[in-house]
């Protein structure tokens, strides 16, 4: 086993992070686990103890890297900090801990990025490919750790993985069989620093691949589109916006596909459970990647009908004196809440506002005159949202100083026949620990109001 007997310093006390340091402490490696977290701020350190795995807590890692063979990174650090450069000069190697578990996978994997749309996608193809190899692992930034599930895994069964930026900073020799690009718009700038790295580091998905392998594309995405001259896989696009000699596009209500000879009605956005354009992308995307895996159309159809869609994006919660709330909390950038608000089909009274991640709101801000009634304004971007709509004309803004107020707020505003639509365009970071708890805390809110 490569890994065994290796001194590993694994950083990152998160679900990655810790499921990298058991999985490699079960294969043998001298692991050392650490986080800039104290003792008593770690639930039961004891345990991972228990099993023979060193922590290190509480400090930078700075003093112990060179004591190290290997450095596994979880997502959330970040690659240039000076203790990790250290280790890179000193020619220890440093790697993500979707390299590490790709580096022990059997199986043909499928890998999915992209600036938006990526956990319905990955939802998507998954269920698409468990009907067809029933062991698939979906894992990633989905929120399942590719390190849990690596183990489990036969040559004879697949991964699914959901690929964020950031996963990919410290990849090295990650090549999946089939890799897709579903779109590109500014996010993450505070990390990325530039839209340039920013895009390198979602290409690397591809970078990898072979002859033999494929590269799905957003035809309709220009920056996606120009991907296509340098990957050596073979491109399959989909397009929302125009017919394709060879790919998978949309044509008014019908997605159609023109593949390898094939010329075939797929399905009609009639029959699919999941609302907008950006959804009927998806499909498309998954479907692509479906059929580079020789998954037959049947079942891919069959999987497409009964699809949901997936929590905290466009979700609908329950409708309240004749109001219809929405649960968009995935919704962390410009783009993504661009497609919430053009995917509902009544007036809006919309909460906006988090985590400033960098870039501006003029897209989202100028599409809401004759859509959004009034916009709800929470966290430290509030005033910039604010201004930023004023400039398009719309001035139905209120401010709130916690999120219970907002969503109490956007009850008293709306009005049968409206919708109350969460989609801030920002990440919820200083207000809660992620989206997933951010959008639980709006059902939660929102049913309540059933109750009273």
């Amino acid at each position: 086993m490569k890994y065994r007997d290796k001194r590993v310093l694994v950083c990152g006390m998160a679900k990655s992070g810790i499921s990298a340091a058991k999985l490699l402490n079960r294969i043998g490696a001298k692991v050392t686990l650490q986080d800039m977290k104290k003792r008593e701020e770690i639930l039961e350190p004891q345990l991972l103890e228990g099993e023979g795995i060193t922590l290190f807590l509480g400090a930078n890692p700075d003093s112990i890297v060179l004591n190290q063979d290997l450095v596994v990174l979880s997502p959330g650090i970040p690659s240039d900090l000076p203790f990790i450069l250290k280790a890179e000069a000193a020619g220890i190697p440093v790697i993500s801990e979707i390299e590490l578990a790709y580096s022990l996978t059997p199986c043909s994997v499928t890998a999915i990025t992209g600036t938006n749309g990526k956990t319905t996608t990955t939802t998507l193809v998954g269920q698409i490919m468990k009907a067809v190899k029933p062991n698939t692992a979906v894992v990633g930034n989905i929120g399942i750790s590719y390190s849990g599930e690596v183990e489990r895994l036969t040559k004879n069964d697949w991964v699914v993985a959901e690929i964020s930026s950031f996963q990919m900073e410290k990849a090295k020799n990650f090549s999946p069989y089939i890799s897709a690009v579903l779109n590109i718009s500014p996010d993450h700038l505070n990390r990325h620093k530039t839209m340039e790295n920013y895009i390198a580091m979602k290409e690397r998905v591809f970078e990898k691949q072979v002859k033999g392998d494929y590269c799905i594309l957003n035809y309709s995405d220009e920056v996606c589109r120009k991907m296509a001259d340098k990957t050596k896989a073979q491109v399959f696009f989909f397009s929302s916006k125009e017919p394709l000699a060879q790919g998978i596009y949309l044509d008014e209500d019908m997605i159609r596909l023109r593949w390898k000879g094939m010329e075939e009605d797929l399905i009609s956005t009639h029959d699919l459970q999941i609302l907008g354009v950006h959804n009927y992308e998806n499909v498309m995307a998954a479907a692509a990647m479906a059929i580079a895996a020789k998954v037959p159309l049947d079942t891919i159809r069959n999987v497409l009908r009964r699809f949901r869609g997936v929590e905290h994006r466009i979700e609908y919660v329950a409708t309240v004196d004749g109001v219809d709330y929405y649960n968009d909390s995935k919704g962390t950038n410009t783009d993504a809440s661009i497609q919430a608000v053009l995917a509902m089909r009544k007036p809006i009274i919309l909460i906006g506002g988090g985590y400033d991640k960098g870039g501006s709101f003029d897209e989202w801000t100028k599409l809401f005159r004759g859509r959004v009634k009034h916009l709800v304004l929470i966290g430290v971007t509030a005033n910039q949202i604010k201004e930023s709509a004023k400039k398009f004309g719309f001035t139905e803004t209120s401010l709130c100083d916690t999120f219970e107020d907002a969503v109490d707020l956007c009850r008293k505003k709306a009005e049968e026949g409206d919708c109350v639509l969460l989609s801030p365009a920002c990440a919820s970071w200083g207000m809660f620990d992620n989206y997933e708890q951010r959008g639980d805390r709006f059902k939660e809110q929102v049913r309540g109001f059933i109750k009273k």
